[in-house]
């Protein structure tokens, strides 16, 4: 990181709207030949070989209408593109075009390593996505990432178990608080669990309990509101409503694969695992929205793209994002790709919304009815995986191990505002 602030400083061009840009995002439409070749340079992460042709035709069809600009694609693993920006960046080679997660492009961008698109971008541009997944990498007021594809969780449940426990499954809860009178009534009816779930910092953010302050300079969930949901959550593991574990998600899977629990918490990813380890229970599983808690959010998992701050072409680099982004390329992305698109307009493509009655089809078009309240929650947060860690390990010491809790909140407290510190 120190490598990237050495060299985060101006880039020198002129800033404005991209040519052409007018309209939703990226269109192309009346794009400005530019004055001499450019060469845009345009890095992913772990998208080769599988969807090398998506992208060959994308990127032909992009330089096809911006005559003189080249883009040359390059695609890295998860765990090198951070680095390699960081170097590449430090050494004067920036690249144009990056996808990075939402978490390292909003700590990028409070450093003033990306560019603000804002002052390229009209109103109608950044209004083409979903505000909370747009907004997550908005920071004080500055929009450093266009958000690109992205995932949600759902509510999958065990149609037999609700049905015994005298539920109606075509009237699914709607609310955290509601799920949870649904579990404690399966439970009661047929003696398996509601559900299983990981002791994750996310249970703060999901009843609105920030994790840190706004300008993220030190601990915020040591509050009243979180003393009750810890508590809460410590009842309905006594009652065995809810499984008294830590469960990753290699237990959830077995514990809703043996009908041990009615309800499972997840992305669709899932349903490849219940399909291969219990074929009768995948039959007999259907998928809805994920039920919202007191933040009436949901917690969403994006994939952005970002022009560093030392582009040598900002305008044509922002201009390719935002072609990338529009939603007529979200859409084709999401059908060969299996994700979720960010742009408004996508979801109203028949495949969002249409369903054959598998539970693939069930899952996906209940993602798509998530994305108008989905939204990151740690973005721009110091030392991210830390305070993680500090959080689950307290919630462990609660929730497992019968620790006071509010003793426990102050010593995390201390501990998070201790990592906050030594990492600014």
């Amino acid at each position: 990181m120190s490598l990237l602030l050495a060299a985060c400083g101006g880039n020198g061009n002129t800033k404005g709207t991209p040519a052409g840009s007018t309209g939703e995002a990226g269109t192309g439409a009346g794009a400005t030949p530019a004055a001499e070749p450019v060469k845009l340079e345009f890095w992913t992460i772990a998208l080769q070989p599988t969807f090398n042709d998506y992208f060959n035709e994308l990127i032909t069809k992009y330089e096809g209408s911006h005559p003189g600009v080249n883009v040359e694609w390059k695609d890295y693993p998860y765990d090198a593109i951070s680095q390699r920006l960081l170097t590449s960046t430090a050494s004067g080679k920036s690249p144009d075009v990056v996808n990075l997660n939402t978490e390292f492009a909003s700590q990028l961008g409070s450093k003033g390593a990306l560019l603000n698109l804002n002052e390229y971008l009209t109103d109608d541009q950044a209004k083409s996505y979903f505000d909370g997944i747009y907004n997550s990498t908005v920071l004080d007021g500055k929009a450093y990432a266009l958000p690109w594809y992205t995932g949600t969780e759902v509510l999958f449940m065990n149609k037999k178990l609700v049905e015994k426990a005298g539920l109606d499954p075509a009237s699914p809860p709607q609310t955290r608080d509601e799920l949870v009178e649904w579990a404690r009534q399966v439970h009661e009816k047929t003696g398996a669990a509601g559900y299983a779930q990981q002791l994750v910092s996310k249970l703060f953010p999901i009843d609105g309990i920030p994790i840190l302050n706004e300008d993220k300079t030190a601990a915020a969930f040591n509050t009243p509101e979180a003393e009750a949901m810890i508590a809460q959550m410590r009842d309905l593991m006594k009652e065995g409503v809810v499984l008294k574990e830590d469960a990753d998600f290699s237990k959830q899977i077995q514990y809703f694969s043996g009908e041990q629990v009615a309800f499972q918490l997840s992305g669709p990813t899932f349903i490849n695992f219940i399909k291969t380890s219990a074929p009768d229970v995948y039959k007999n599983t259907i998928a809805v929205p994920l039920p919202t808690g007191k933040a009436n959010l949901r917690l969403s998992n994006s994939m952005n793209l970002v022009v560093p701050q030392k582009s040598k072409n900002p305008e044509q680099a922002v201009e390719f994002a935002a072609f990338i982004t529009n939603s007529e390329n979200q859409t084709a992305f999401s059908k060969v790709a299996n994700t979720l698109p960010s742009s408004r307009a996508s979801i109203e493509d028949p495949f969002f919304t249409d369903s054959d009655g598998s539970l693939e089809a069930e899952a996906k078009v209940a993602s798509s009815q998530s994305l108008d309240k989905a939204t990151d929650y740690m973005v721009g947060v110091p030392s991210a995986g830390d305070i993680n860690s500090a959080l689950a390990r307290g919630l462990q010491e609660i929730l497992m191990n019968d620790a006071d809790i509010k003793e426990t909140l102050n010593k995390v407290e201390k501990e998070v505002n201790n990592i906050i510190s030594q990492g600014s």
